[in-house]
């Protein structure tokens, strides 16, 4: 289902909303039966316009989200004459005819970058019954496509069919550990699409001259966000989505970690560092990786007394000589660690929609993933970091936060595919 005819506008609170039919309208019979896709155009602030459009409406909307900023009291520019309606907002527009069929038009700084036309967007019954939302953005001549997260494919993505789905997927594959549904365009602008669960793209792959993405379910919602350069739009996308902190100035120095090595003490530590140190080579950052804790205790946040005596006494005498320390970590509290009756115990881990405790042993025999939807289950974490944080552990490198179940009941209720 496609649309085809508005048959109705609304304006309202810097608010544009459009019902359209998804078949020609000839008479107020043919009103009756079929679906009807609306849409809803807002700007939190200039140069971004959010687009929703959904069939059903009714259903119930889950966490997680992604926390998106705006700014108070903006509104959009919105006009209209017997054509068309005029969406405006900084330079940024958004052009959407009323009669002779769906289209709507991308105007930055009145220069066209994208926009679509009869048949792009789409409410898709599939063979399994499933339902999905897609869209289709115009690609034009010489454009290119960037972004979606790491990703260990071609700089440029015209051509790929990309899966925004967190798995472990090592370096070498179309797998990602941190995907994140934004695209770039050289033409100045970006694609934001605001769901956290699976998006599907085909960028120019399907159609050359098309940027296709689809969702699962009744609805879909993307931002198109204008700057007028690469740079500018980017910039716009982390004033929607968030900034990060400015991490400390020695985590921007050079870094050695015992990676893959899995069996070493405090002597070989102390020799990967002295060699640094015969090669001239300045070292701010030591990272102790898996092997720090006991063998199927991950995590219980004690260092191995076997291969490790002294951990105080250890980080004192690497600190002594300008390193701060890092420790590898991850959500996942295996059953033989200390911490897992605890954890069983007070609601800590996520459950099996039967109530008992989730389990695989992957990696770890018997292990469980803590629930950190529970605010008392967070407490409980940060309590254990905080130990190794007094004992003189900087920072952590927290591991596995991909290829989580979505076979799971999480304690706030979140949908465990969206996790």
């Amino acid at each position: 289902s496609t649309p085809m005819d508005i048959r109705d506008i609304s304006i309202a609170g810097g608010s544009l909303k459009l019902f359209a039919a998804t078949r020609p309208v000839q008479h107020r019979g043919d009103t009756l039966g079929g679906p009807m896709l609306t849409f809803e155009y807002s700007s939190p602030f200039p140069d971004v316009i959010g687009v929703k459009v959904y069939h059903f409406k009714g259903g119930i909307t889950k966490e997680p989200a992604f926390e998106l900023s705006s700014t108070d009291g903006f509104q959009p520019k919105i006009a209209q004459d017997e054509t068309a309606i005029t969406f405006t907002t900084g330079k940024l527009s958004m052009v959407v005819k009323k009669s002779a069929g769906w289209s709507v038009d991308f105007l930055y700084a009145g220069r066209r970058i994208t926009g679509n036309a009869h048949r792009s967007t789409a409410y898709i019954t599939g063979s399994d019954k499933d339902v999905y939302m897609r869209e289709q953005l115009d690609l034009g001549v010489g454009e290119y496509v960037y972004g979606l997260g790491e990703r260990f494919t071609p700089f440029i993505k015209n051509g790929q069919i990309v899966d925004i789905w967190n798995e472990d997927g090592g370096t070498s594959s179309e797998q990602a550990y941190k995907n994140i549904p934004f695209y770039l365009s050289n033409k100045g602008y970006g694609v934001f699409v605001n769901h956290p669960e699976k998006v599907s793209y085909e960028i120019g792959s399907e159609t050359v001259s098309k940027v296709q993405f689809s969702v699962p379910g009744e609805y879909m919602e993307y931002y198109v966000i204008g700057g007028g350069s690469p740079k500018a739009a980017l910039g716009n996308y982390t004033l929607l989505t968030g900034r990060p902190a400015l991490p400390p100035a020695w985590s921007f120095g050079l870094w050695l970690t015992t990676s893959f090595t899995t069996s070493y003490d405090e002597k070989t530590v102390t020799g990967f560092i002295e060699g640094m140190a015969e090669r001239e080579l300045p070292l701010h950052v030591f990272h102790f990786d898996c092997f720090w804790m006991k063998e199927n205790q991950w995590c219980d946040f004690v260092w191995d007394k076997d291969v490790f005596p002294d951990p105080e006494g250890m980080l004192k005498r690497l600190k002594s000589r300008g390193l701060k320390i890092c420790v590898w970590i991850n959500s996942y509290i295996a059953q033989k660690s200390s911490l897992f009756d605890e954890g069983m115990e007070n609601g800590y881990l996520v459950k099996n929609p039967d109530g008992s405790v989730w389990q695989w042993d992957r990696w770890q025999a018997g292990m469980g993933l803590v629930d950190f939807t529970n605010p008392a289950a967070v407490d409980w974490f940060k309590a254990e970091l905080k130990k190794l944080m007094d004992m003189g552990v900087d920072c952590f490198k927290t591991d596995f936060g991909e290829r989580i179940p979505i076979n799971v009941v999480y304690f706030d209720g979140s949908d465990p595919v969206k996790m």
